[in-house]
């Protein structure tokens, strides 16, 4: 990152860059949000992301958006590491599977993000012959009074423009795809299980040449070369074979490892100031003072309706 040829920098990131925010996650046995749906009364969890079942029962959806909407969370050092790359000039793009906005919220412009599964920041009509859109600010108050949103001009249910299963992902991903990846000089993964399609296929679509880092608690994205080959999915990570050449896992905290790669190019006082100063700001703007993730950083996870490592069931829906 410090050589001129590591100039154009591609961060693929999921629901573990989100966790010291204290979003909740997917799979984990007792603290994830599949688990602790039964309130809700659903025929299984995965159904309250369902578009078929959300036109039909919407009030679970919207139920469970008071309790994880956008707004209540400040960005992790993590966001704040990648925005800190578009301040030096760096970033290429980030590709979040993340819908909490957090990314914008950490100073990341539109042009900056790809967000593959869609974004709490607008909302639409479901209707096919409307499509209205409304605000985060209109969805918020909706979603706060506790009220089903519904279209101003048609009455149909609003739905915030998040990728549910059985939705098509944004022509943004596939157009972005198509003109960064041959661009790229290095890839930074982190926080993400790698098991949703299309998305994790994205790590294939770098050169050969292109080093690629995954920051996360466990190793991910390694496929069988076979299977994967049979599958269409070559270009799995390879961290421990004797042919490895381009691929580095750092385990453990994201918001850990990204102070310590900070840290390696000097930067990591530049990041805890950055990281305290917009929390200040965002403090000050709420009116609430809460814990400097630089201090602590509680290994909770993801997003609101984040839907990373579950979307793997129905993946190839999004397609």
């Amino acid at each position: 990152m410090a050589e001129p040829d590591r100039q154009r920098i591609i961060c693929l990131v999921g629901a573990g860059i989100s966790t010291s925010a204290g979003i909740p996650d997917f799979r984990s046995p007792t603290t994830g949000l599949y688990a602790n749906l039964e309130k809700y009364r659903l025929p299984y969890p995965e159904a309250i992301f369902e578009i078929s079942y959300f036109k039909k029962h919407p009030e679970p959806f919207f139920a469970l958006a008071k309790e994880l909407y956008p707004g209540q969370f400040k960005p992790t050092i993590c966001h704040y590491f990648i925005r800190l790359l578009k301040e030096k000039g760096l970033l290429l793009r980030c590709y979040t599977q993340n819908i909490d906005t957090l990314e914008r919220v950490a100073g990341l412009e539109p042009q900056d993000l790809v967000e593959a599964h869609g974004t709490f920041y607008t909302s639409h009509c479901v209707s096919p012959a409307c499509r209205q859109e409304y605000t985060l600010s209109w969805m918020k108050e909706k979603i706060f009074s506790e009220v089903t949103p519904k279209c101003e001009k048609c009455q149909s249910v609003v739905k915030p423009d998040i990728v549910f299963f059985g939705e098509n992902l944004p022509a943004r991903f596939f157009s972005c795809m198509q003109s960064d990846f041959s661009k790229v000089d290095l890839l930074i993964i982190m926080g993400t299980s790698l098991q949703v399609q299309p998305f994790a296929s994205l790590i294939s679509k770098a050169p050969l040449s292109t080093p690629r880092l995954l920051i996360n608690k466990e190793k991910t994205g390694q496929t069988d070369p076979f299977l994967g080959m049979m599958m269409g999915l070559g270009g799995g990570m390879d961290f421990d074979s004797k042919k490895a050449y381009r691929d580095v896992a750092w385990l453990g905290d994201c918001d850990q490892g990204c102070l310590a790669l900070a840290d390696l190019l000097g930067w990591k006082k530049e990041l805890e100031d950055l990281v305290r100063r917009e929390h200040a700001s965002i403090d000050a703007q709420s009116g609430s003072q809460t814990p400097n993730p630089t201090t602590t950083a509680s290994p909770r996870r993801s997003p609101p309706p984040a839907k990373e490592a579950a979307r793997a069931k129905e993946g190839e829906k999004s397609q």
